[in-house]
């Protein structure tokens, strides 16, 4: 199995996917609004801590993508016969960029609430002794020149409980 710290992002990864379930999203979102939001694709759904600055150097992400990972666990014993029973933190960062501001500004808005979505609708047991509460935080950053002219980044991070053996 998986270590705990990379099943729990692989997990969101998979809720992204199924189904193309974020892309549906971003689509029903921008139809409802009559934006032009243009689709994560599912290859730049990735497992991957690499931030904007140095994926652009890299050359093999490209613009919006979701980069999703564990930042913690933490081992609190709440269930004192259990060797791992506590939580760990996992965040999805999204990116977008545009030569135009104003879509960049706009497009981000629309993927984190997406992403969101999909999280209020999946509060529960995600299996593998894990279980999300529903609760998560949303931080958006600073618009930066970079990748296609402008580039934005949001977070989402939440925990899972886990219990295990």
């Amino acid at each position: 199995m998986l270590p705990i710290t990379i099943l729990a992002a692989q997990k969101l990864a998979d809720m992204l996917v199924e189904g193309n379930a974020l892309q549906q999203a971003i689509l029903t979102l921008g139809s409802a609004c009559s934006v032009n939001v243009p689709p994560i694709p599912t290859s730049q759904i990735l497992l991957a801590t690499a931030g904007a600055d140095l994926a652009d150097r890299n050359g093999q992400f490209s613009y919006p993508r979701i980069l999703l990972y564990s930042d913690g666990m933490k081992n609190s014993q709440n269930e004192k016969f259990r060797s791992l029973s506590g939580t760990v933190s996992v965040v999805a960062e999204l990116l977008a960029s545009s030569n135009l501001l104003e879509d960049v500004e706009q497009w981000i808005h629309f993927y984190v609430e997406a992403l969101s979505g999909i999280l209020r609708a999946r509060a529960g047991d995600w299996g593998d002794g894990m279980f999300y509460t529903g609760i998560y935080e949303v931080q958006l950053s600073a618009l930066k020149a970079g990748g296609l002219g402008f580039v934005k980044a949001s977070k989402i991070t939440f925990d899972l409980n886990v219990s295990r053996g």
